[in-house]
Order: structure tokens, then sequence, then C-alpha cells
């Protein structure tokens, strides 16, 4: 069986400057709930609140996230032969669950304080805002640059970000609150807050469910992989497919790979190189796993319930 591994050696010089920033941002959103619990108790502010509890779910998915770091830098052994590598899928699927079931809860408290408004005190909204859009603004930028490569970080920079644009939208409320007393605007703000978190955790819940359920990643075409292998000479068919994300480093293919010839195990590894490359340049796969067979009477079909 052949196999094929390709490895970042910059691995884990990334992964510790991903623990140092999710540990700041972990600080500074410790800082923003507990000056905005305080300040929405006294202002009467349910928007600030609101941000406050959304915050305070920043502060335990920047937890989770940081632990999935630490825990997928651990070694493989032999009860944990892949490690603790799908411990930061977990953490962005605990993650956007969270985003939706807080969303729910502020739409719920928003409609109920539309329909009986209160008094507010807007200059307290107005300066705890302000906290707000620097601290998770400091936060996002120290996220950015991995948000793109790793859905734990991804998971982490949308709960941040989405909390800086709530900030926006409450100091918005607190400028109109003070200067025109409309203070419906807070009840307003917290159900526009609330539908964006909605739609930015559905995307993230679908994406990490889907490799949870090590489903084959959007950009692989399985029929597309199989006629560019049939292109090879002595290879018959590709059958047994499975193609899977373990994280968001690591995309693997296994697969059983009928020969035209019974050929020597030295000329089945040529054969196997070339199949790495293709699979590894046009389809981004590095973790290959090939069984190669000789008129062997099994199912062909590309894709088998094993």
């Amino acid at each position: 069986m052949g196999q094929s591994h390709n490895h970042n050696n910059h691995h884990h010089h990334h992964s510790d400057l991903k623990g140092r920033n999710l540990f700041i941002s972990i600080l500074l959103n410790i800082l923003i709930t507990a000056s905005q619990v305080v300040g929405g108790i006294l202002s009467n502010s349910l928007s600030l609140l609101s941000d406050a509890l959304h915050n305070f779910t920043d502060v335990l998915s920047l937890v989770i996230s940081y632990i999935a770091n630490l825990l997928s830098k651990r070694k493989a052994s032999t009860n944990k032969t892949f490690g603790y590598k799908r411990a930061e899928i977990i953490a962005a699927f605990v993650n956007a669950a969270t985003l939706i079931v807080v969303a729910v809860l502020l739409i719920k408290e928003a409609v109920k304080r539309f329909l009986h408004p209160h008094e507010i005190e807007s200059d307290i909204v107005i300066w705890l805002s302000l906290l707000g859009i620097v601290a998770n603004g400091l936060s996002v930028l120290l996220l950015k640059k991995d948000a793109d490569k790793n859905i734990n970080m991804r998971s982490a920079y949308l709960h941040l970000l989405t909390d800086m644009l709530a900030s926006v939208a409450v100091l918005v409320g607190g400028l109109l609150m003070k200067f025109y007393k409309i203070y419906w605007v807070d009840s307003v703000l917290t159900f526009l807050i609330a539908v964006y978190l909605v739609y930015v955790g559905y995307d993230l819940l679908k994406r990490s469910t889907r490799m949870l359920m090590l489903f084959a990643p959007d950009h692989i075409n399985i029929k597309e992989i199989v006629t560019a292998i049939h292109q090879i000479p002595s290879v018959n068919k590709l059958h047994h497919i499975h193609v899977w994300c373990l994280n968001d480093d690591e995309l693997h293919l296994e697969a059983h790979l009928d020969l035209k010839e019974d050929i020597k195990v030295s000329e089945f590894d040529n054969i196997l190189e070339k199949i790495e490359k293709i699979l590894h340049d046009d389809f981004q796969i590095n973790h290959v796993n090939i069984q190669p067979e000789y008129n062997k009477e099994d199912p062909k079909d590309y894709i088998v319930q094993d």
C-alpha cells in the first residue's frame, strides 16, 4: 500500500503565534465584557448588554480556540494516531453553534424591549461602545492573518469581527439616543446584530459540520480525479475512493487502484509518484494512500460503502 505525506516546516512557528494572539484577544475581551456588563446595567441599555453577552461568548469561544490550538500541537500516539489535529474543527463547530444560540436569545430580547422601551443613559453607551471598537478591532487585526488558513482561527475571528461591528452599531445608537432621544433604536440595533450573527454563524456551522462528517471539500470533483489518474499508463481503474479534510492543512485521499498488469513493487512506486504529483498539483491533496490490485474480484465503483 502506497502512502505519501507532505509537511509544513513552519507549522509550529505559526501555531505559537496563533496561540499568543488568541491569548491577547482573550484578555482584551474579558476587559470589554466586564466593562459592558456594568455599563449596561447602569445605563439600562439592552444593546450594550447584548454586546456584553456577545463578548462573553467571544471569551468562551476564544478559550475553546486557544485550548484547541494547544491540543493540535500534541504528537500522535499508538491510541491517538492522528493526535488532536481535529480539535480545532470541533472548536469551530462549538463556536458557530454558540453564535447562533446567542443570536436567537438577542432577537427574543430585542422584540420584548421594542414593545416596552426604556430610557437609556446614552453617555455610558457611547464610551463603552468606543472601548469595544478599539479592543475588538485590535483583536481582529491580530487574528486576521490566520483566519483564511485555519477554520478554528476563522471562528474566533468571526466572533471578534461581528462584535466590533456590533460595537459600531451600539455607538451609532448611543449617539441617536443622546441627541435625538430615539430610544427604540437600541432594540432595532440589537435585532440587526443578532440577524448578522445568524448569517455568519450558519456558514461556519455548515463548513465545520462538513469537515466533521468527512465530506469532500467543495473544490474536489471525484470524476475529475478519476479522469486524471486514468491517463497514467498501466492504470486500469481507480475505485473505492475517499477524500476528506483531517484539518485545514491536511487533505487526504485513499483509494484502490486496479492495474492492467501484474507488475513489481518498484514499478508501482513509479506509478504512485505520478499519482501523488497529479493529486498534489491539481487538487491540493497532500496525503495519499493507495491500495494496488490486479484482477481482484471486488466492486469497482468509484464510491463504495465500506
